[in-house]
């Protein structure tokens, strides 16, 4: 008798198995009890406040294993940027004389940051200021073009908030880091196209998002529930949020 009920292949077994693994990694790792700059600049305080506090995510809505490879992926092009740059003459400086990376740790560690980069020498021809911040996205095609078209502060506004952040709270450790445009670099994932632009430092921009961090841990220490971001569950920021369901079940 013919049997037509499709048997997973060897890829279909091999895969299953990778992301079981990485998600097992995932699952391992401790979650971060701080709120990171990188994040700060997500548009629903909300969503900031049930991170922050570790509130589980809906059912589903843990990252997959190939979200994971994902951004394993992104963690390793990264690191081929950084060798692309110092090609070039950059001396990009990624870690600190007694290791770790380069950050910032304020509100008594519960605000932190870590940044790719310092660019802390270029040839005269780059026509770069230093020390300058270094920030390193990589983006599939559609997300790299938009980068490029509108550049980063408009495409991106989280990012562009994290390297506000960046430029105002590491300024303490290296002088001269806020008064120079960072060099954001940008990686389309498909095409291995790179985009580079000088972001300027954009004081209200890091004072607003540093004031937002401290509204979230108030707001957490009193039990105190921030607002959502709209009035009704369709708006598109809802849609895709992972604590959507326990935000909507709330009265308010």
């Amino acid at each position: 008798m013919l049997d037509y009920n499709k048997r997973p292949g060897i890829a279909d077994r091999i895969n299953a198995a990778v992301d079981a693994a990485l998600e097992a990694e995932r699952a391992a790792t401790l979650p971060r009890n701080y709120l990171g700059a990188s994040r700060l600049g997500h548009a629903c305080e909300r969503a900031l406040q049930f991170e922050f506090a570790g509130a589980p995510k809906d059912e589903g809505q843990d990252f997959s294993g190939r979200s994971l490879r994902i951004f394993a992926i992104g963690h390793e092009l990264e690191d081929l940027a950084i060798r692309w740059l110092r090609a070039t003459g950059l001396d990009l400086v990624t870690q600190k004389r007694e290791g770790g990376q380069f950050g910032f740790s304020v509100a008594g560690g519960r605000i932190r940051g870590h940044v790719d980069g310092i660019v802390a020498e270029a040839p005269a021809a780059l026509g770069l200021r230093i020390p300058a911040l270094w920030e390193c996205k990589t983006m599939n095609a559609k997300n790299w073009r938009e980068t490029v078209a509108k550049g980063v502060t408009v495409a991106k506004p989280v990012y562009a908030a994290q390297i506000a952040l960046y430029q105002a709270y590491m300024e303490a450790t290296v002088p001269g880091i806020s008064a120079n445009p960072a060099l954001f670099t940008a990686i389309n994932k498909d095409t291995a196209e790179l985009h580079h632009e000088l972001v300027r430092f954009d004081a209200d921009l890091a004072q607003r998002m540093s004031d937002r961090g401290v509204r979230i841990l108030r707001a957490t220490d009193a039990g105190e529930l921030l607002p959502r971001i709209a009035a009704n569950r369709d708006f598109l920021e809802c849609r895709f949020c992972p604590w959507a369901e326990r935000c909507w079940g709330l009265p308010t």
